[in-house]
């Protein structure tokens, strides 16, 4: 579990709690059922109206990988690509073909697969980027929808409030109830603020996060690939990947790929 994503979410809705009571308030008073359907269901309505069925059901589990700490294996790649590249340099690239299979990632297996076929660096290239640049597509198909559902999020708790002041203004007779009334109006643009800058938005930038880390293996990938099949020496080759990595990850491994 992604401990941050529970931190932010947990003390989110601690601080909301903490600033309701300390301002002499009280939390039925933000508490308001009518509220929570104009916002979460109208807006989500309104997902239901820009969205295919199945993007706006599989949207829920896409937020869930906002939980997870994904692990994209980026001291594994650089291992395994500096492994394969003696490999060829020592049998041939012929001999790549033997537990290629066995290749955990697919993006990897692909990349040598067409080496091994004998392509052209340059269509290599054209097809692996291609892949990369259709699966960042599909990534930011989710996180968009996110955002879209974001942004209905105040809207929707606006019309909330101006559907209450309708309601105060017609009963302005009663005197008594325009303070309360005004307050429950309000709730609603609350509501929409939470659910855009508390929920909804920051799982969408999450999940942006998420996929620049893949699309930054996938390009390792990518250069791993072009190398071996460029016959460069292997050493060199590990010297370039471990340009993609953090510092301290680089520290870690940098002796044992860079030995000769």
């Amino acid at each position: 579990m992604d401990l941050a994503t529970i931190i932010g979410f947990v003390g989110g809705a601690a601080c909301i709690v903490m600033s309701v009571l300390t301002s002499g308030g009280s939390m039925k008073n933000i508490i308001d059922i009518p509220s929570v359907f104009m916002t979460i269901g109208g807006s989500l309505c309104a997902i239901f109206i820009l969205a295919p069925l199945k993007k706006v059901f599989g949207m829920f589990k896409i937020m869930g990988r906002a939980f997870k700490v994904p692990d994209f294996g980026e001291r594994n790649i650089v291992i395994t690509m500096k492994t394969l590249s003696e490999k060829a340099r020592r049998e041939g690239i012929l001999a790549l073909e033997d537990g290629l299979e066995d290749l955990e990632d697919p993006f990897m297996k692909t990349g040598l697969r067409l080496v091994v076929d004998g392509s052209d660096g340059n269509v290599i290239r054209s097809i692996m980027e291609n892949e990369m640049n259709q699966c960042e597509a599909r990534h930011m198909e989710w996180i968009n929808l996110l955002n879209q559902w974001a942004g209905f999020g105040p809207g929707f708790g606006m019309m909330g409030t101006v559907l209450g002041l309708i309601g105060m203004l017609n009963n302005l007779e009663d005197k008594s109830s325009l303070g309360p009334n005004m307050a429950v109006a309000l709730v609603t643009t609350l509501y929409g603020s939470m659910l855009a800058n508390w929920l909804i938005a920051p799982l969408a930038q999450k999940l942006l996060y998420h996929n620049s880390m893949e699309m930054k293996t996938k390009e390792m990938i990518i250069e791993g690939v072009l190398a071996i099949q460029a016959g460069e020496n292997p050493r060199m080759m590990a010297q370039k990947l471990l340009t993609y990595l953090d510092p301290e990850t680089r520290k870690v491994i940098e002796a044992d790929v860079l030995k000769d």
